[in-house]
């Protein structure tokens, strides 16, 4: 298995696995292991990787087979839910300041096969983004809807993510949390199988 910061030759094999566990496709039987609530397109993730370095992925045998996403809240502000954030963000406090468009990214979607979930590849794949991300931002902040409670436990637990609060956004309950970019991740500790 081999982690990197995605290519747009890569697209096609995100969106694989994306559709596999997105709310609107994924099979019913696998909702209760967590999914993926926000749909993307090539053109999108396109944009994520070409314009933000944003697009982080474990690469199996040629398949992709886990991916995280960060990029600006520019990137994030097409989409209502994340523009409604960016209006809170200066109501929020961590690390001793105000967060803003410049401290901050928004981290996420997150999204492992369900073949690998507990092998540590979520923790690997988080410090690959947040020592990238960690050159222009200091605070990650990301949200995790509160009918996705497997997704809730890996980031508090295994990440160490913070809650800095509680917020509801088109009849959804979610929790706000955040991140110190500069301390060294759980994912260091974790030595992954070949």
């Amino acid at each position: 298995m081999r982690l990197k910061i995605a290519r747009l030759q890569d697209i096609e094999k995100v969106l694989r696995l994306h559709r596999r566990y997105q709310i609107d496709s994924i099979k019913e039987e696998d909702k209760p292991d967590g999914f993926v609530t926000t749909a993307f397109d090539k053109e999108q993730l396109s944009e994520l990787i070409e314009k933000e370095q944003g697009l982080f992925i474990a690469v199996d045998e040629d398949e992709v087979i886990a991916y995280v996403m960060s990029a600006s809240w520019h990137y994030w502000s097409r989409w209502p839910m994340f523009e409604q954030m960016i209006k809170e963000l200066h109501h929020l406090e961590y690390l001793g300041q105000r967060l803003s468009v410049e401290n901050s990214y928004q981290y996420g979607p997150v999204c492992v096969d369900k073949r690998l979930r507990g092998s540590g590849v979520l923790e690997q794949l988080f410090d690959l983004a947040r020592e990238n991300m960690a050159k222009k931002y200091p605070i990650l902040v990301t949200f995790v809807n509160k009918s996705n409670p497997r997704s809730y436990a890996a980031h508090k637990r295994k990440l160490g993510l913070e809650t800095i609060q509680e917020f509801t956004y088109d009849g959804n309950h979610y929790y706000e949390m955040v991140y110190d970019t500069t301390k060294k991740g759980k994912g260091d500790l974790v030595e992954m199988p070949h």
